[in-house]
This record gives C-alpha cells, sequence and structure tokens, in this order.
C-alpha cells in the first residue's frame, strides 16, 4: 500500500495541516491532537484505505491504520512540520467556555457514578409508592432501612465521587479517600454540628455539611493533583513509601476543610440570601430565578442551605414560598427532558439512562441521575429545562404558590401544595407542574441534543463479539494448528473486555486479553522479535509457523514514554518460549492512570481458518492461551 497517499488523505481529511497541533504514533494507530475535532466527518476518515478506523479518545483523534502504521506515520511527518509531543495539551476544548468546560468536568465525574445513583433513585421512588398507597408505614422499620438504602448513595456521594474524580484528574484514589473521608466523618460531622466555633491549628473551621456534594469534591481532586505532585518532588525517593503519603494528607486534609468544602457552602449561603431578598421585595422575580437556576443549585449541594429555613417557614407561618415552591417546576422540567431524551435518542444505552432518571425526577423528585447523565451531560437539555422551569417559576410567582408540608417536590408528592383551609393553591400546583413537564419536553425535543448514536463515538460501540468456551478448544476438529501460550500470569478474559475498540472489536486480529498478577511478559513462542516499540509496552513476535503475535501491556500506556517498563530484548532477537521479554511495574502504571489489562493478539488472524482461545480462568506463563486453526 502506499502509505504517501494514505497520509495526504488523512491530513486533508482532518483539516489540513494547520488543524494538526501534534501527532504521535504507537504499535496500532496515528494519534492526533487537533485543533478543533468538530471540523472532521469521522466517516469520510474512515472511508480512507489504509484506515481501520477512528476513535476520540484522551485529548486525541487516533486513527487506526494496523501493523504499518509506523510507515504511514513517516509520510505524515512529511507533509508537516507536526510537533511529536504526547504531552500537548491544545485542543478544540480550549474553545469551550468556562461553563461549558465546568459541565464537562461534572460529568465527566458523575458518569461512573449512574448505577448507584439510578439505583437509589429507583428506591426513593418505591419508598414513596408503598408509603403513598399505604402498603408501608413510615414508623416501621423496614421504612427505615430502605429509605437509608435509598439515601445513603446521596449521602455518601462524596466517597463515591471519589473512585471517578481520581481516575479523571490522574490522582492517588486511596489518599484522595482518606483526605474526603474526613469531610463525612461522623465525628467531624458532630463536632461541626455542635454550635460551637471549630478549629484547626487555630485556623478556623466553617460550619458545613458535605453530604449530598459534588463541587467540593471536584475542586479538592484538582488541587490534590497539585500537592502530589509537590510532594512527589520534595520527598527524597528512600522515604517515599512513608513520609509521602503523610505529607500529602497532612496538607490536604485542612485545605480540604478550611478552603475547598466551605467555599461551595458560601456560594450557596450567599446566594440563600439574595434569594430571600429578592423574594422580599419581589416574589415573582426571584421564583424564576430560583426554578430557573436549581440545576445547578443542586449540583453545588448548596440546596440544602436552604432546608432550615424552609422548615422554620413551614413551622410559621406555616407554609414556604421559595425553596420547594421552586423544586416543583424544576425537578419536573428535569424529568421531562430526560423522558424527552429517552423517546427521542437512538442510543439504547442512553434510552435505558435517561427512561430510568425521568421516573425518579417526575415520581420522586430525585433529579440527580437526570442532571449527571442526560442534562448536563448533554448540555442542550439542560438549557430546556431551565428555560421552562423559569417560565413555570414565573407563574408560580405571580400566583404566590405556598406549599404546606415538607417533602421533594414530584408528581406523586404534589398533594403537599394542598390548603388545609381550602383555596386555589392546589389548581395552580397542577398548571405549574403542567407547564414545567409541557415546555421542558417540548423545548427539549426541539432543540435537540448530541445524540451518541450519531457521534459513533467508539468508546460507546464495544460490543462483545467473542466469547469462546474452553470446550470449543476441546471439540475444534482441525488437520493442524499452532499453539500459543501465555505470556503473562493472571487471568484470561475475552477481548471484548477491553476498553479499546481496536481490540474489543478485534480490528488488528482475534485472540485474548489478561489481567496481570504479575509484572513479567515472556515469550510464548519460539521465534523473532519483529517489533519493539520504543516505548516498551508492547512486543511483536513473528513464531516459527508464521504466526504474527502482539503483546499490547496495558491501554493508552505509550503516552508513559517507557516509563515503569524494562526491555530484555531488541527487535531482530530470536526467542523461546519462556524468554524474558519485558517487565513492567503494574502498580505504578495504574497510579498513573492506565489500565493494565492486556491484549494478546494473532494478527494475521485472516490467514488461519479460525482463532480459539481460553478465557475466564486464571493463567500461569506458558499456560496454553490460544490455539491457531490451520
Amino acid at each position: 500500500m502506499d502509505y504517501s497517499i494514505v497520509a495526504k488523505e488523512i491530513i486533508e481529511k482532518i483539516g489540513g495541516v494547520n488543524n494538526v497541533s501534534s501527532v504521535i504514533h504507537c504499535m496500532t494507530r496515528l494519534r492526533f491532537t487537533l485543533k478543533d475535532e468538530s471540523i472532521v466527518n469521522d466517516d469520510q476518515v474512515k472511508k480512507i484505505k489504509g484506515v481501520m478506523g477512528v476513535m476520540k479518545k484522551g485529548g486525541q483523534y487516533q486513527i487506526i491504520i494496523g501493523n504499518e502504521v509506523s510507515k504511514c506515520y513517516k509520510e505524515v511527518l512529511k507533509l508537516g512540520n507536526f510537533s511529536d509531543s504526547a504531552n500537548n495539551t491544545e485542543s478544540s476544548n480550549e474553545k469551550q467556555n468556562i461553563i461549558t468546560k465546568v459541565l464537562d468536568v461534572v460529568s465527566g465525574s458523575m458518569s461512573a457514578t449512574m448505577p448507584a445513583i439510578i439505583g437509589a433513585g429507583m428506591v426513593k421512588v418505591l419508598v414513596v409508592l408503598l408509603t403513598t398507597i399505604g402498603l408501608l408505614s413510615n414508623t416501621s422499620q423496614t421504612y427505615t432501612i430502605l429509605s437509608a438504602l435509598g439515601d445513603a448513595t446521596f449521602y455518601f456521594l462524596p466517597m463515591i465521587l471519589v473512585i471517578s474524580t481520581s481516575k479523571k484528574f490522574n490522582i492517588n484514589p486511596y489518599t484522595f479517600a482518606a483526605v474526603i473521608g474526613v469531610m463525612v466523618y461522623p465525628d467531624f460531622v458532630k463536632l461541626l454540628g455542635a454550635g460551637s466555633p471549630v478549629s484547626f491549628i487555630g485556623l478556623p473551621v466553617t460550619t458545613a455539611s458535605y453530604g449530598y456534594s459534588v463541587i467540593p469534591v471536584i475542586l479538592m481532586a484538582w488541587v490534590m493533583k497539585y500537592i502530589e505532585e509537590i510532594v512527589d518532588k520534595i520527598t527524597p525517593a528512600v522515604t517515599k513509601n512513608f513520609l509521602k503519603p503523610m505529607l500529602i494528607l497532612l496538607i490536604a486534609m485542612p485545605i480540604a476543610i478550611i478552603v475547598i468544602g466551605p467555599l461551595g457552602f458560601l456560594v450557596g449561603k450567599g446566594l440563600s440570601t439574595v434569594m430571600y431578598t429578592i423574594q422580599d421585595k419581589a416574589n415573582w422575580i426571584a421564583l424564576p430565578l430560583m426554578a430557573a437556576f436549581m440545576p445547578l443549585i443542586v449540583m453545588t449541594g448548596m440546596h440544602w442551605a436552604f432546608v432550615p429555613m424552609a422548615l422554620t417557614a413551614l413551622a410559621n407561618p406555616g407554609y414556604e414560598t421559595l425553596l420547594l415552591v421552586a423544586m416543583l417546576p424544576s425537578n419536573l422540567a428535569q424529568g421531562a427532558s430526560a423522558l424527552a431524551v429517552s423517546l427521542k435518542s437512538k442510543n439504547k444505552d442512553l434510552k435505558q439512562v435517561a427512561s430510568a432518571s425521568s421516573i425518579s425526577a417526575l415520581l420522586a423528585g430525585v433529579t440527580e441521575p437526570a442532571m449527571y447523565g442526560v442534562t448536563i451531560k448533554y448540555k442542550k437539555p439542560l438549557i430546556a429545562s431551565m428555560i421552562a422551569s423559569g417560565i413555570a417559576g414565573l407563574y408560580a410567582g405571580i400566583v404566590a404558590l405556598k406549599v404546606y408540608v415538607f417533602a421533594t417536590p414530584a408528581l406523586i408528592s404534589i398533594v403537599q401544595f394542598i390548603d388545609p383551609n381550602g383555596s386555589s393553591n392546589f389548581i395552580n400546583a397542577l398548571i405549574t407542574a403542567a407547564i414545567a413537564i409541557v415546555g421542558s419536553f417540548a423545548l427539549t425535543w426541539i432543540i435537540g441534543f448530541d445524540d451518541p448514536a450519531n457521534e459513533e463515538s467508539e468508546e460507546s460501540l464495544i460490543e462483545n463479539k467473542m466469547e469462546v468456551k474452553e470446550a470449543a478448544l476441546d471439540k475444534a476438529e482441525t488437520k493442524s494448528e499452532a499453539i500459543i501460550l501465555t505470556p503473562i500470569e493472571g487471568k484470561s478474559v475475552s477481548l471484548s473486555q477491553v476498553n479499546d475498540i481496536t481490540f474489543s472489536e478485534e480490528i488488528m486480529g482475534k485472540g485474548a486479553a489478561i489481567i496481570p498478577s504479575k509484572g513479567i511478559a515472556v515469550s510464548p513462542v519460539n521465534g523473532v522479535i519483529s517489533a519493539l516499540f520504543e516505548t516498551k509496552h508492547a512486543i511483536g513476535i513473528t513464531a516459527e509457523d508464521g504466526t504474527e503475535i502482539l503483546i499490547h501491556i496495558g491501554l493508552d500506556t505509550v503516552k508513559l514514554g517507557g516509563k515503569h517498563f524494562t526491555a530484555h530484548v531488541k527487535s531482530g532477537d530470536k526467542v523461546k518460549i519462556g524468554d524474558l521479554l519485558v517487565e513492567f511495574d503494574i502498580e505504578a502504571i495504574k497510579r498513573e492512570g492506565y489500565e493494565v489489562i492486556t491484549p494478546v493478539l494473532v494478527t494475521n488472524s485472516s490467514d488461519y481458518k479460525d482463532v480459539l482461545s481460553l478465557i475466564d480462568k486464571d493463567v500461569k506463563e506458558k499456560d496454553e492461551l490460544i490455539k491457531v486453526i490451520m
């Protein structure tokens, strides 16, 4: 294949030389950092002869070429004076405004928590339904336990977020959990709630509640990244095992409880003061503002700052006119927007998430699943729901809508708007709800959103195309076969479990993957080292029988530049079964934020009748792993 032609077509289709900030390559793909990804038509790139696929990951536009990627890379370099820096951070994200960037970070951090949030939201719906129809008493132990199941995910959301934010900011999740754990530790919560001034080494600690919080955790994760880098530089190598984590905790904890944590609380408190001042002067202005911006208030966890004031109002004069009233159109608008997305989307996963979260918001007023799984993530539904909620809030303010019972506003609990003394208040609540639901649904449908089904994101196209059982190997009727042994001790799994379309879709060839338990790779065959990438993370071997094998240690580990890898062979070396190829530090690679799952591929699979693999079992070096049917 003439890669000079392929390279020219690639550069043309990705927006020309001027749209390329940098380019590097790994064992299988070209990795471009583009100035503006939005101008690239993925379909046109995929149609280029010699291109196997396209992937967007880690801020890079990755074009899958295959074994000949180095040839294509050389031709690409001839077309422009490109930087080959893997650390080039210039991308289309720089053209986003600050609000979009913040929403991207929040939705990215929240996406992994969706199963827990959706599950807990549906449990809360169940509790509301059972108590409403009289099958469950709110004084029973069953009610208490089910409520705990529904509430725990939200109260301990900061701890759950530690997992996803650690990955997003590439920090140690365990030390970060230790820091965030202080903010929800019972004794610390009790200390803040005692009513007396609290200080740490003479510095004041602001009284705040961190249950349900999101933004403080994300901000702290960002700060933690710099703390870890600084401490790593100042601690001597011989003390890193014990001194480094201790210093990180001692530095990060005060920052968390004295600066970062209270910051969100103070913002919410200031917002509360402003909103209630506006309410006193013009309720018809306060309510639409509160209703429209309620998703952003909930996102900070600061809607709870309004709760004490709401409870006081319900005690005297007996009704509340701001927080719970504003939450009615906001909750329903979020649910209606998610419902519109579920009906309009062609993406199966999004339809499931959106439909479940819409039920949670509409019936129980639990909006976190809808917010973090749908509206914030896809942005346009958020705008639609905020506009509709604001309009409904305007109506509620004009008619001076009141709420008489403290409960999360939703369709099931809307009876809380019934006036014990009799009035048209409940009718006005129904009208407010109708405006929010119909308006948000219609606006979301009209404005639309970027449906993942149309974006063709490779990361969402991972399918389970290969699941060969051990019995298949035993029953295979063959005349000739080649055996590839296990190069790394660990657990063998299907390629479909690899979070990279190049491997999961078998673009580079059939085989299996190994989740390593030992950082040593040995030769699985007798043959010759046909390729050893300079970053040492990938090894190509040509067996004596002509089978071409690729061992790719980890995902995206090319970015490590050889760090944590030690090669014991070089290209052209002859190897025998069991010869040491590469040593790698599993834990260090994980700490850098990379997966260590290792695909083992037969890259010339098309030359054979079939390639069968032993998966879902613990394997040791030189155990039988792959059988090639000649």
